[in-house]
């Protein structure tokens, strides 16, 4: 068989296979996957370095199907390259524990390099991905051993670049020159809705050469020489991100829906499949898999087996000549941490004064960073407000591409779904923003959980504290919108001890995004001689004052408020009173303790409790009780502008009013 006839029958293999599964389903979208079939087969044949017997080998080149919607395109393509699916795997597509999820799903089949579906995330996150490889290079090559060597492609659809995180993407990506990522842009004129003139009309080769990219145009998905030569330069070009825009026919080779919004996201139906079949000259059989295209597998593995045993020479050459970095770098594929990498971890000593935790946090860090040359992060544009430099290191730039620190403008939403991407690369990233702000990367920031990415997003300006930028910039509802979020650990300390203890949790987490939650104003740092420990905080929630015996009322709290509740605690112990203050930095670690633990901390037999939060109260029921001698005290109403003190009185968080408060819920009967 020709070469030519071998490329049409599997990229015809492609298109029946993704429209069976779909029909089979009921459901999905297989006018898009029919129509990119060859550009996605051109890519994966000609360029993509992988090896399907071992799918997480280093130096492979990333490929993310950011239109996530059409997954089948991705599943097929991983079929006829060899990798871990079955027929079977397909014929379950979108049904219950399938490995063929709806959208692609990071983590439930080898071969899927993120999450994708919320348009513009999938795109974004390569971003992370391109900077990761150029910081893996600059820090691991050397003369003779490109051991760090591959790129990122990524499909794109209309809705992709329509998103606005997309737009953050590719202006930070062409800014940094990463010439190591290769968007296709399908250009296919077709939304959900109808054409896409219904709602957009830009020039979209006009926008990313303002972005600094390369663009080229190919006007027929179906030429397969086009599409090989303008891949070719995009490869070619190293100083530009490139982006390739192919004009392609939604559902191509469909008699009746060709080019029709219904083909976007409803199975075709068994007779236009048929016709469409009759198109392609296949055979009207569902899930088809010709012998030659089964021969074409086969052979895909062993290029990908010669590929990486290539590599693998030259590695072990590499980690003869250079051991302590072959040594890094395999620590970090395996995502694991350097030994004594916590031996420095500062300890504050007692301070009424205090300081924020935002500045503590910075000295946590670098004492981090200088052990784990592979954390790494930056902030949108307030890196010296948030306090998170590390200051053993330089900043990453199209010129320097070993610093650590990033600076990633004001462009939230991108810069999340960047360090999801240097995460997906097993750096251990984090970014930075005023807590407020983390409605601006939300998105991203759920995809970090959905991954179980090692992600720390550091949220400074935490409460009506941060004071005179008034309600715009006080969060209220944050926390519980975090807290609710599965799979995140959000962290809010009492002091700096706390905070450093609570890294330990942060670097030792491997399969969820930490949150930490830091203060702008000075918050005491606890006298530990007179208080418990810090090191309760590693179990979310601990006993940091108590009394002989039973307590008669518990006062719970996070954060600068703790330290309120213990000056109450103290007044209320010279009234003969038994109190107990609980800290409660991180809900989702106190839950995973065991309950007798828990009611250690949290006697069920003691109902009078009083929680202090500035912030939304949503959420505390848990711990306060609904049983009427439970109080959560805390902010359902915006805040307002004024100095850090003149606020937090207003709102009644100080010793005195707290003690009203105590002093009402031990006098229920």
């Amino acid at each position: 068989m020709s070469r030519e006839k071998l490329e049409n029958l599997v990229i015809n293999c492609i298109r029946t296979l993704s429209m069976d599964a779909v029909q089979k389903a009921n459901s999905g979208h297989p006018g898009t996957a029919m129509a990119l079939a060859p550009v996605t087969f051109k890519i994966w044949d000609k360029f993509i370095t992988h090896n399907p017997s071992n799918p997480d080998w280093p130096n492979r080149d990333r490929f993310i199907l950011s239109a996530g919607h059409a997954s089948m395109l991705l599943y097929s393509v991983l079929l006829v390259n060899g990798y871990e699916i079955t027929l079977d795997d397909i014929k379950k597509f979108r049904q219950l524990h399938s490995k063929c999820a709806g959208h692609p799903e990071y983590g439930m089949l080898k071969g899927i390099e993120s999450t994708t579906g919320p348009l513009g995330q999938g795109a974004s996150t390569t971003v992370g991905m391109a900077i990761a490889e150029k910081w893996l290079e600059s820090r691991f090559n050397k003369p003779g051993f490109d051991i760090v060597d591959y790129r990122i492609y990524s499909i794109l659809s209309d809705g992709d670049m329509m998103e606005g995180i997309t737009s953050e993407a590719a202006s930070l990506a062409g800014h940094l020159g990463l010439g190591n990522m290769v968007w296709i842009y399908d250009d296919n004129k077709i939304t959900i809705e109808g054409t896409t003139d219904l709602a957009y009309s830009d020039n979209v080769g006009m926008r990313f050469k303002s972005y600094n990219w390369d663009v080229q145009i190919v006007e027929d998905a179906n030429d397969l020489p086009g599409l090989e030569k303008a891949v070719l330069n995009a490869k070619n070009e190293n100083n530009k991100p490139s982006l390739i825009i192919v004009r392609s026919h939604i559902a191509f080779g469909s008699p009746n829906m060709q080019d029709t919004s219904e083909s976007h996201g409803a199975p075709l139906g068994e007779e236009e499949i048929r016709l469409t079949k009759e198109v392609y000259g296949w055979p009207d059989k569902d899930f088809y898999v010709p012998d030659e295209v089964s021969e074409y597998s086969k052979e895909r593995v062993g290029i990908g087996l010669k590929s990486e045993q290539n590599w693998n020479i030259i590695f072990d050459e590499y980690s003869g000549k250079y051991p302590e970095l072959a040594k890094e770098f395999e620590l970090i594929q395996k995502g694991e941490l350097p030994a004594g990498w916590d031996s420095d971890l500062p300890v504050f000593p007692a301070d009424e004064k205090g300081v924020p935790t935002r500045k503590a946090n910075n000295k946590i860090m670098n004492a981090i960073g200088s052990k784990v040359g592979w954390l790494l992060g930056g902030a949108a544009d307030v890196g010296s407000s948030t306090n998170t430099y590390l200051s053993d290191t330089s900043s990453f730039s199209i010129d320097n591409t070993e610093g650590r620190n990033f600076h990633f403008g004001v462009r939230e939403h991108a810069m999340a779904a960047t360090v999801n991407g240097m995460a997906l690369s097993n750096l251990r990233p984090y970014c930075s923003t005023y807590f407020i702000f983390s409605d601006y990367l939300k998105p991203s920031l759920r995809l970090s959980a959905l991954m179980e990415l090692p992600v720390t997003y550091i949220f400074t300006h935490d409460s009506i504290g941060l004071g005179e930028d008034g309600p715009t910039h006080q969060p209220i509802e944050q926390l519980a919108t975090l807290r609710a979020t599965p799979n995140v650990d959000v962290i809010r300390p009492a002091d700096a001890n706390e905070l450093s203890e609570l890294w330990k949790h942060v670097m030792a987490s491997t399969k969820s995004p930490s949150v930490l939650v830091l203060t702008r104003q000075n918050i005491p740092v606890i006298d530990r001689d007179k208080y418990l420990s810090a090191d309760g905080s590693l179990k979310g929630g601990y006993i940091i004052a108590d009394s002989d015996g039973e307590p008669e009322i518990i006062l719970i709290s996070t954060g600068s408020e703790v330290s309120i509740c213990l000056e109450v605690f103290e007044k209320l112990k010279e009234e003969g009173i038994n109190p107990r203050v609980v800290s409660l930095p991180c809900f989702s670690l106190f839950e995973k303790q065991s309950r007798e633990y828990r009611d250690t901390v949290l006697p069920p037999s003691v109902k009078k409790r009083l929680s202090v939060e500035a912030g939304s109260t949503f959420g505390w029921e848990r711990y306060v009780g609904n049983n009427g001698h439970g109080k959560a005290y805390g902010i359902d109403r915006f805040g307002e502008s004024a100095p850090c003190k003149d606020v937090m009185n207003e709102f009644g968080f100080n010793a005195e009013n707290i003690y009203k408060e105590a002093k009402i819920i031990t006098s229920l009967k």
